[in-house]
C-alpha cells in the first residue's frame, strides 16, 4: 500500500469519527432541554398542591351550615348574583365570602335563599379589645369549632392598646364598630354620634388597612341618628336577638358556665344573634356552649357572608 493511500484511508477514518460524535451530541443537546423542562415545570405543580391542602382548609371560612365541617371555597361566586365580600384574612391575604345571607329587622340572620342552611347563629363579643390572654383564649375555642365572629371594639380602648386589635385582626376576627367612648348615643346631637361612630373608622383603618363594616350601638341604644350614621359609613346597624346577659355575671357568681349557657338556650332560635363580651367567664364557658349549639344542630355563620345593610 502506498503512502498516499494510507494517509486517504486514515483520513476517511476520522471523518466517519467525527460525523459519529457530532451526531450523537446533537441528540443528547435534544433531549437534555427535555429533562429540564420537566424540573421546571415540577415547582409548579408543588405550588399548586396547596391551594387543596390543610393551609387552604384552616383559612377557609365557616359558613352557616348545621355541619361545621362546611365551608365555601374562598373565591366562590355568591348566590343570587350580590357582590363578594373584600376582608382579609388574618395573614393579610383577601378573602372574598358570598354573601349568602342578610338580618332582618329583629336582627336575625337570614339566608338569602332557601336552599342555604337557616339553623345558624352569629357569634358577636363586645366592649373590647381588652387582654391578650382573653382574646386569644377566644380565638383558641372558636378555631376548635371552626368558627368566626364579630368583635365590636371602643374607640378609647383602641388608642390604649393598638397592639389588640391587631391581635385581632391577626387572629382572623372581623372587627366592629361600638363607638368611641360606649356611652349612650340616641339623645346625643348629629355631630356628637358621628364623632363617636367616625372617629372610631378612622382609628380601626389606620391600624388594620379596612374599616368595620357592622355597627352595634353601646346599650343596644343608637336611634335614628345612629342608624342615619352607620349607614353613611356604609356599615350594617345591629343590637342582637339572643343575649348571654354575661355582663350581669361577676367573678364571684357560682356556676356561671351553666348560667351562661341556659341563658343562651333559652332563646335559642335559626339566626340567633348572640351578644357575648370579652369577660373571663364568657371565655372559659365558650367551649361548652359551642359545642352545646352543635348538639342542637346549629352552626355558626361567617360574619363575611352577611349582606352589609338590613333587608
Amino acid at each position: 500500500m502506498g503512502k498516499q493511500t494510507a494517509a486517504a484511508l486514515l483520513l476517511a477514518a476520522f471523518l466517519l469519527t467525527s460525523c459519529s460524535s457530532a451526531e450523537n451530541g446533537a441528540q443528547g443537546g435534544e433531549a437534555a432541554p427535555a429533562a429540564h423542562s420537566a424540573k421546571a415545570s415540577s415547582p409548579a405543580a408543588v405550588t399548586a398542591a396547596p391551594t387543596a391542602g390543610p393551609s387552604a382548609l384552616a383559612s377557609a371560612p365557616a359558613v352557616g351550615s348545621g355541619n361545621a365541617s362546611a365551608r365555601p371555597a374562598a373565591s366562590a361566586s355568591p348566590a343570587g348574583g350580590s357582590a363578594d365580600s373584600g376582608e382579609r384574612d388574618g395573614s393579610g391575604t383577601d378573602v372574598k365570602v358570598p354573601f349568602l345571607y342578610h338580618m332582618n329587622k329583629n336582627y336575625d340572620i337570614k339566608p338569602n335563599e332557601e336552599s342555604t342552611n337557616k339553623r345558624i347563629v352569629l357569634l358577636t363579643f363586645d366592649d373590647g379589645p381588652k387582654e391578650a390572654k382573653l382574646i386569644n383564649s377566644i380565638f383558641d375555642t372558636l378555631d376548635r369549632h371552626r368558627a368566626k365572629a364579630i368583635f365590636f371594639v371602643n374607640g378609647y380602648r383602641i388608642k390604649e392598646h393598638p397592639e389588640l386589635l391587631k391581635l385581632i385582626q391577626e387572629r382572623g376576627g372581623i372587627i366592629g364598630n361600638h363607638s368611641w367612648d360606649h356611652i349612650v348615643l340616641k339623645d346625643k346631637p348629629y355631630t356628637a354620634v358621628k364623632k363617636q361612630i367616625e372617629d372610631v373608622q378612622r382609628i380601626v383603618k389606620e391600624i388594620t388597612g379596612d374599616t368595620p363594616v357592622f355597627f352595634r350601638p353601646p346599650h343596644g341604644a343608637g336611634g335614628d341618628v345612629g342608624k342615619r350614621i352607620a349607614a353613611e359609613n356604609g356599615m350594617l346597624y345591629m343590637t342582637w336577638s339572643n343575649g348571654s346577659l354575661d355582663w350581669t355575671m361577676n367573678e364571684e357568681d357560682a356556676g356561671k358556665t351553666e348560667k351562661l349557657i341556659q341563658n343562651v338556650t333559652g332563646q335559642l332560635h335559626s339566626g340567633s344573634n348572640i351578644l357575648m363580651h370579652e369577660l373571663p367567664w364568657t371565655t372559659e364557658a365558650l367551649d361548652k356552649l359551642l359545642t352545646t349549639l352543635e348538639s342542637k344542630g346549629y352552626g355558626f355563620v361567617d360574619p363575611r357572608s352577611i349582606e352589609p345593610k338590613m333587608r
